[in-house]
């Protein structure tokens, strides 16, 4: 018999100690298609739960800055959320050891919120104690003692992503190092290396789109082994690039004019990545730009 109960509203509580990475964790969340809320007055949290949109996923983040932080107040309200059926309560709470963070704000010198004017470490174990009762009552606890910001957000991901999570973007392009500076790139590959077709009758005038231009650069005996290790680091970073969780990834091409050399090999590139499961957007910056010796000479 089919289910029919209204959906529930998926809250996600975080909380945690000043400097154990709750911001990175709500950023990371946000990512994930939630909708994000951070130092939220408790007091106004049964107003904005009873407002919310069963289609949406909201993260509240909220720790001793919070105005009207109380604990055990906190809870009690969360209690009487999770009885309700149409709310979805999880919380997570981010811990990390009075060591570490002692370290952290020594590092950053920013002041502890509770040390007030005492040295950090008075103000962590002050806030521990505060915070001791949401720590036990979380549903989940991430310590991030031994973690980096990058190591905290893969964390995050593994345990927030849904199966529908957004595929990473990449774009794929070409341009021309005598016509402006590269764009921004995570990998970037110099062509110049190949023989320029613009010095070849017949080709100045066409593109790298061209069979004509093609047949020129692949058969170019340094292309094949010069692409054959392109592919090969491609094949090989790009699946880690996304189980990091990159939004987006930029691969550039660079020859000399950005007619040629570029526009091919980023072809060419972009069809090896559609192979690989991949859907890369390909960008030709100077595709359009008309036959200029000068510029071909540097």
């Amino acid at each position: 018999m089919a289910d029919d109960s209204p959906p529930s509203q998926r809250i996600l509580l975080v909380t945690g100690l000043s400097g154990a990475g709750k911001s990175t964790a709500l950023q990371v969340i946000e990512d994930l298609g939630w909708e994000t809320i951070d130092n939220f007055p408790i007091r106004l949290l049964g107003g904005l739960v009873a407002s919310g949109d069963a289609n949406t996923r909201l993260a509240i983040g909220f720790d001793s800055r919070t105005r009207g932080f109380v604990p055990a107040e906190i809870i009690e309200l969360c209690r009487q959320f999770s009885a309700r059926d149409d709310i979805e309560l999880t919380t997570l709470f981010i811990d990390c050891t009075s060591a570490e963070l002692e370290r952290r704000y020594n590092e950053t010198r920013r002041p502890h919120p509770m040390a007030r004017g005492r040295p950090a470490l008075e103000g962590i174990k002050a806030e521990r104690e505060l915070l001791e009762p949401l720590r036990r009552w979380a549903d989940s606890v991430i310590d991030t003692s031994d973690y980096a910001s990058n190591q905290l957000q893969q964390v995050v991901r593994e345990r927030f992503a849904e199966e529908t999570a957004r595929p990473m973007t990449v774009t794929v392009s070409s341009f021309g190092f005598a016509r402006g500076m590269p764009p921004l790139a995570d990998l970037l590959f110099d062509m110049r290396f190949l023989d320029n077709p613009h010095w070849i009758e017949g080709l100045r005038e066409k593109t790298g789109l061209d069979e004509a231009v093609a047949d020129h650069i692949a058969a170019d005996p340094a292309f094949a082994p010069a692409f054959e290790r392109i592919v090969a680091l491609l094949q090989e970073v790009m699946p880690r690039y996304a189980a990091q969780g990159r939004s987006y990834l930029n691969i550039a091409f660079g020859c000399t004019g950005g007619r040629h050399r570029s526009v091919y090999s980023a072809e060419r590139a972009a069809e090896v990545l559609r192979e690989a499961g991949f859907s890369p957007t390909v960008i030709h910056r100077n595709l359009g730009s008309r036959p200029a010796d000068p510029l071909e000479r540097r």
